[in-house]
């Protein structure tokens, strides 16, 4: 039954299932969310969320797609006014994509979490916040204008802040981090795993501090050999060591005036960070194989994908160097826990790389859209560009399609066997005994191998569910980003 007397600015999310205990539970992840905009109306059928739903200005359905009567009843649902989340136990692919093909805005596999449940109806609202709506044909339903048309490139001021592009309520939050930090001269440390844009929020930082004009000056620390590191920090004389035919100013004094970025700061040799050190508390150095003392005025922006309390612990990053520079701290979010910003970054690549290959693409179809919002992408941002990029070097259309992404993308290839876990045999010794967590991974992976890579053949053959092979996937994907 509708509640009438909630707030009129509350947003109505229509639970469409017929499990009542399932109704419950997704009741409760919104009532519990903290997000007061969001009022949960359960209801066992679809002619019923509808009826429910027919005078709401805009309403999110939350559909179970068994109760609904399948894919092809979710256009019916999908309306200027509303968004359709799919939901569905059978985690497949082939089910996600025909849900996304067949107008859902997103799709949610079974059993559901309160943190992806908020992410998918924070998306849901930003679409209407964003983009232009269709008006439905007499012979047409209406459907909402994803973010996956080509129609929303009109970006607001943050959908482009300072060369990132995302409109997610975890951008935002790095946004005006960066625009208070800026003005400060106080260090800055960003954290995040690779390809988040680490540099990027380094060059946001010096645009938005004023000093556009100024040096900004990157080094990445994991990219030189450690013998040459001092020198390409403090800069060299002549003859200081073999090669240097002539004197050299390094990335301390090139940055002067301005910003000196220490990229994977955590790879440094300790004996060069406690170098470092002393730079930063007096601001001044020497030349390598030099006697003058220069100083400089710079502002220090470092980074590293790793945990930096771990590596202080384990000793490898120095506590002094650490805390020194640990004052202004920015923990970027990896591309999969800001979904909502995957098809604007992955259309912002298409169009820019289009240019300059001078291609004809102008967005993503359907299929394509689906498979890669539904992908996990453990590389992050700079694995989404260069998948767009080998799109556009090797194909051309109008649209994107789905048979021009990698395979890897379609969930169709099984992950390679871990070499720990190459066959399983009996341990006949302590030593021989295989975690189990990787004896779990082989039986899976050696299902998915023996099924040609069709995940509910191999989890029927399994006896488990299809949705508990791509949950344990997407933790051996996190465990190999970390």
């Amino acid at each position: 039954m509708v509640n009438d007397n909630h707030r009129q600015d509350t947003i109505d999310v229509y639970i469409v299932d017929a499990d009542a205990a399932q109704r419950r539970v997704l009741a409760g992840l919104i009532a519990g969310s903290g997000a007061d905009r969001y009022q949960a109306v359960p209801c066992a059928t679809s002619e019923e969320a509808l009826a429910a739903g027919c005078d709401s200005s805009r309403a999110i359905m939350l559909a179970d797609i068994d109760t609904i009567g399948g894919a092809g009843h979710i256009a019916k649902m999908a309306g200027a006014s509303s968004r359709v989340i799919a939901t569905s136990a059978a985690g497949s692919l082939n089910v996600a994509v025909a849900a996304v093909k067949a107008g859902a805005f997103d799709f949610l596999p079974k059993p559901i979490g309160a943190k992806a449940l908020l992410q998918g109806l924070e998306a849901a609202v930003s679409s209407w916040n964003g983009c232009v709506e269709t008006t439905a044909s007499a012979d047409t339903p209406a459907r909402p204008s994803r973010p996956s048309a080509p129609s929303t490139t009109a970006a607001s001021e943050e959908a482009d802040f300072a060369g990132f592009v995302g409109r997610s309520p975890a951008m935002h939050a790095v946004y005006e981090q960066i625009r208070r930090m800026a003005p400060s001269r106080a260090p800055v440390f960003i954290t995040g795993e690779s390809g988040t844009g680490k540099e990027v929020a380094a060059e946001a930082i010096h645009r938005h501090a004023g000093a556009g004009d100024r040096p900004f000056v990157a080094l990445n620390c994991s990219a030189i050999p450690r013998e040459l590191m001092e020198s390409e920090i403090f800069g060299h004389v002549r003859g200081a060591f073999t090669g240097a035919s002539d004197n050299r100013a390094g990335a301390a004094e090139l940055a002067n005036g301005g910003t000196l970025f220490l990229d994977e700061l955590a790879e440094m040799d300790l004996g060069l960070q406690a170098k470092l050190l002393r730079f930063i508390q007096t601001g001044s150095f020497r030349r390598v194989g030099g006697n003058e003392l220069k100083k400089v005025d710079v502002r220090i922006v470092s980074a590293t994908n790793r945990d930096p309390f771990a590596e202080v612990e384990a000793g490898r990053f120095r506590a002094d160097l650490f805390y020194r520079l640990h004052v202004l701290p920015i923990a970027l979010p990896p591309l999969r826990d800001r979904g909502e910003d995957i098809l604007p970054l992955a259309e912002a690549f298409l169009r820019r790389y289009a240019r300059e290959e001078g291609r004809g693409f102008r967005g993503f179809d359907g299929e394509a859209a689906a498979l890669i919002r539904l992908c996990a992408w453990p590389g992050n941002v700079r694995q989404l560009q260069n998948v767009v990029r080998r799109i556009v070097v090797l194909h051309d259309g109008s649209e994107a399609t789905a048979a021009m992404l990698p395979p890897d993308l379609t969930g169709n290839v099984p992950l390679a066997p871990s070499p720990v876990t190459a066959g399983l045999h009996p341990a006949r010794t302590p030593d021989a005994i295989v975690p189990y967590r990787d004896q779990e991974r082989l039986i899976i992976e050696l299902a998915l191998a023996a099924f040609d890579g069709n995940i509910p053949r191999a989890a029927a053959a399994l006896e488990i569910s299809a949705s508990t092979i791509y949950r344990k996937r997407q933790t051996w994907l996190d465990r190999l980003s970390a």
